[in-house]
């Protein structure tokens, strides 16, 4: 992977992360049953560019965790704002709990892609000073 495309990753992962926060403060919308159409388009529009954001990743690099599936089974579970407010409050904590496993996840991924980054920097560096 050259510099340019590990740049390119990165922040599609950025992207990604900063889309999870906002599917996270969804539920929260969500839980206080304080929504409306607006609310639920945006939603959509999340979920829509998470799942985008996904293949574009999965393009460019083989990832164990989070799957796929998980991901996609994570969205699928909340198909609405309306279906997840009138979710129970152990189910709700349920879509917590695998949304944040999915998030340290890709903050794990990040992490390790900003140290090849920096790697790729340090040999530019020292290459350019040869």
């Amino acid at each position: 992977m050259t510099a340019k495309e590990l740049n390119q990753l990165v922040s599609h992962i950025e992207t990604h992360i900063e889309c999870w926060k906002q599917f996270n403060h969804f539920i929260d919308v969500a839980r206080s049953k304080k929504f409306g159409p607006p609310d639920e388009n945006y939603f959509l529009e999340i979920k829509s560019i998470i799942v985008q954001e996904l293949e574009t990743i999965f393009a460019a690099v083989e990832i164990a965790s989070p799957s796929r599936e998980e991901i996609h089974a994570l969205i699928g579970n909340a198909p609405s704002l309306r279906h997840v407010s009138e979710l129970g409050e152990g189910a709700v904590r349920g879509l917590e709990t695998q949304w944040h496993k999915i998030y340290i996840a890709w903050h794990s991924i990040l992490g390790q892609l900003k140290v090849k980054q920096r790697g790729e920097e340090s040999k530019m560096f020292w290459s350019a000073r040869k």
